[in-house]
């Protein structure tokens, strides 16, 4: 039990014993710092339940806590708020409790219903960009901190490996690629494919320019351009199993996987299930039939069928062509559903999209909950907004995304060219060296996408996010370090019994114990925001804590060996800390910098 529900009950107890009245929450907030104090109780919302001046009711209470509860040892009244000072015994039992635990924050995995957590879901004509790079990192942070939090998780893609912008990588491939492969070029095969998706629309727009120099309208010479013609055909053909395309098909997609495979080896996450739109692009279709049976689709004159959601102040979204054939909305209804029929632990699911499908996925969990699933209420979307450069706005088919593997190795670099200015890494191998810099980079560039809402447009930048002051992964993995460094000098104290009892706490360590405390429920809290960036700005405040901390008390330097042990133990616990907090952004943390 933390302070806040500790308090609470004892909040509710003196409401009862002076005003007799029930109170069913307790509103605190941080103690503003002008005032003495370590929490603060919020009398006005109380005034709803009891009658009277919210200074005085404030000036009650504290006398009956100060009175009846040892962890009060006082209390000021500021207008309606209650500012409430807690014993250092309170601070010194907590810490003793959790000064051991290397999971602290993290609870136990309950068993509940799961949750799947889908993202990343590229499209196999091209290697992922800066886009999915935002994509891949909150869906996997938010996978970890539900699963800290205490769910248990599945995480999950949709690779979109068919459609009509596939054939048109493959198609420009067949026409200009003179049958090079990853091999004979060096290329990562999503590279390679890519760029036949680019070759693709050169020539498209050459073709629109020539038909347009002959007399045609621009209109109709994008809709008659032959080679996008033949990548129509190439699609039917692909639909209806020709045999070469099919292989061909096989072949390119193949190269793509690779590529992917290794650009999220190279980020650090990962998947435990893999659905293909090839695979699912059918399904739904038999729930359209239960769907007009019940009453939640209704088929117009020309075949077509739709669900009227105008009673919800939406609109009515077809969900089968009148030629039968099924839309992106009855394929994800269907994958759904399959989802629960895979994993029947499932009680929820998790969609990491950007929020230009805002509407889509109100439609879809709108939907799932007309045919009466259960486990549609439990449907989130997480929506996110686009990342932007300072160059300007990325476009797939005219080659100028900013590719994920190169924006990870420049991260590198960029941090290879800080840390060689710092000049700090002398006694590093250049092995070492390497690794380090892959470590700084990826963290500045996890942190300063994650530490941001998701919902939230972002402007990246990468010499900003590498800046080791600051709200920066850099800052926060230094101080790690920086604590590290500590624990190797006073390795004589590590695991000493510090009587902690006997010492009278310093306010830097009281807020430092202060802030570990709030650690689990910021964990909590995240998992249902499903916002990293709770954690992010939370492991920034603790750091800058320690730092206070660090310039202000003196740790190998302390009067007694039981202050030594008690500041170490505590120096300790904030690392752990920080690296259980970076642990669920997915960021590693380095031991020496």
């Amino acid at each position: 039990m933390n302070l806040h529900n500790t308090l609470e009950k004892h909040v509710k107890d003196a409401v009862k014993s002076l005003f007799q009245a029930e109170l069913k929450s307790v509103e605190f907030q941080a103690t503003r710092k002008e005032f003495a104090g370590d929490i603060t109780v919020v009398v006005f919302p109380m005034l709803r339940i009891v009658k009277g001046n919210p200074a005085v009711i404030g000036e009650r209470i504290g006398q009956y806590l100060q009175e009846h509860v040892d962890l009060v040892k006082g209390f000021n009244v500021v207008k309606g708020f209650l500012n409430i000072e807690i014993d250092d015994s309170y601070y010194i039992n907590f810490f003793k409790n959790i000064c051991q635990i290397e999971n602290y924050g993290f609870a136990e995995a309950k068993d509940n219903k799961a949750i799947m957590v889908e993202y990343s879901s590229p499209n196999t004509n091209k290697p992922l960009h800066l886009g999915h790079v935002r994509n891949v990192l909150l869906g996997y942070s938010v996978s970890e901190i539900l699963k800290a939090s205490g769910k248990n998780v599945y995480k999950t893609q949709i690779i979109n490996d068919r459609g009509i912008h596939i054939c048109k990588s493959m198609l420009a491939w067949q026409r200009f690629g003179n049958n090079e492969t990853p091999e004979s070029t060096g290329l990562k095969g999503d590279k390679l494919v890519g760029n036949y998706y680019v070759e693709f629309d050169k020539a498209y727009k050459k073709e629109v320019n020539d038909l347009v120099a002959n007399g045609a309208s621009e209109e109709d010479a994008k809709k008659n351009a032959p080679i996008l013609l033949e990548a129509q055909e190439m699609l039917r053909q692909w639909e209806s199993g020709d045999e070469n395309v099919v292989a061909l098909w096989h072949k390119m997609n193949g190269w793509v996987y690779k590529g992917f495979e290794a650009t999220y080896q190279n980020i650090g996450v990962d998947f435990d299930k893999y659905y293909y739109e090839s695979q699912t692009y059918l399904l739904g279709k038999e729930f359209v039939d239960e769907g007009l049976k019940t009453g939640v689709f209704e088929k117009d004159p020309d075949g077509s069928v739709w669900c009227d959601l105008t009673d919800e102040g939406l609109d009515r979204k077809i969900v089968l062509r009148s030629d039968g054939t099924a839309v992106y909305m009855t394929q994800d209804i269907g994958t759904a559903i399959q989802r629960i029929k895979d994993y029947p632990d499932v009680g929820g699911m998790v969609y990491t999209v950007g929020n230009e499908q805002d509407y889509h996925f109100k439609v879809l969990f709108l939907i799932l909950k007309k045919l009466g699933f259960e486990w549609a209420k439990n449907l989130y979307h997480l929506s996110y907004g686009m990342v932007d450069l300072p160059s300007g706005k990325m476009k797939s088919r005219e080659g100028t995304v900013v590719d994920a593997d190169d924006l990870i190795k420049e991260m590198a670099e960029t941090a290879e060219e800080i840390s060689k200015e710092l000049g700090k890494l002398e006694d590093y191998s250049e092995t070492e060296k390497k690794e380090l810099y892959k470590t700084i980079g990826l963290g500045a560039l996890k942190y300063y996408i994650l530490k941001v809402d998701p919902k939230k447009r972002i402007l990246f930048d990468p010499k900003e996010s590498i800046d080791f002051q600051g709200n920066t992964g850099p800052f926060i993995q230094y101080t790690y370090a920086r604590i590290q460094s500590i624990l190797r000098k006073s390795e004589h104290l590590i695991g000493e019994n510090s009587t902690a009892d006997n010492i009278d706490l310093h306010e830097k360590e009281r807020q430092l114990i202060k802030q570990l405390e709030l650690f689990p429920e910021v964990i909590q809290n995240a998992a249902e925001q499903h916002s990293p960036a709770l954690i992010a700005n939370y492991t920034y405040d603790l750091v800058k804590d320690f730092n206070s901390f660090y310039q202000n008390v003196s740790i190998l330097g302390a009067e007694n060996k039981n202050e030594q042990s008690f500041r170490v133990a505590l120096s300790k616990s904030v690392g752990q800390t920080i690296k259980n907090a970076f642990s669920v952004l997915g960021i590693d943390v380095p031991e020496r910098m």
